[in-house]
């Protein structure tokens, strides 16, 4: 990322306007993550309504605020959208799913498949078994069918 000075206060104005017709009594938190990306932090008491099925509201509000960001900094700016901690439960979740999948695997010295996943999922799951030696992952399948098959090494 180039030396753009991003103003969190703006990211925050930009998240309560977005929001205010959909949930206007949420608490929205504004922060740095890594590599000058920016996380945005929703609170509220009807969190499934701004998740949606499987994240997919989430996912499109951040796609919104990307937009916008990029639209008022000039530039592509990455943020991360999280509501009452869901993306970071499911994130996880997904690890330990992970994990879990290719000890099965290993052990049984068979394939399993995982369920459907967003390509957002599966690079989690896929760089969370990276660096294991006993199993490999692949990606099959289009659209909303694509998902990982994690396979003991050959």
């Amino acid at each position: 990322m180039n030396d753009i000075k991003i103003d969190p206060k703006k990211i925050k104005k930009m998240t309560e306007d977005l929001l205010d017709k959909i949930d206007s009594d949420a608490r929205i938190s504004v922060l740095p993550l890594k590599d000058g990306a920016i996380g945005v932090d929703i609170k509220t008491t009807d969190a499934q309504i701004l998740i949606g099925l499987n994240g997919e509201t989430l996912r499109a509000i951040a796609h919104l605020l990307r937009v916008m960001a990029r639209k008022a900094f000039g530039e592509n700016i990455f943020i991360e959208v999280d509501v009452n901690d869901w993306l970071k439960k499911r994130r996880d979740y997904l690890r330990q799913m992970a994990v879990s999948s290719a000890d099965d695997a290993a052990l049984a010295q068979k394939e399993i498949i995982l369920p459907p996943m967003n390509s957002y999922e599966r690079r989690i799951v896929h760089m969370e078994l990276s660096d294991r030696r006993d199993v490999s992952t692949e990606s099959r399948g289009y659209d909303a069918e694509r998902r990982i098959v994690i396979r003991p090494a050959e």
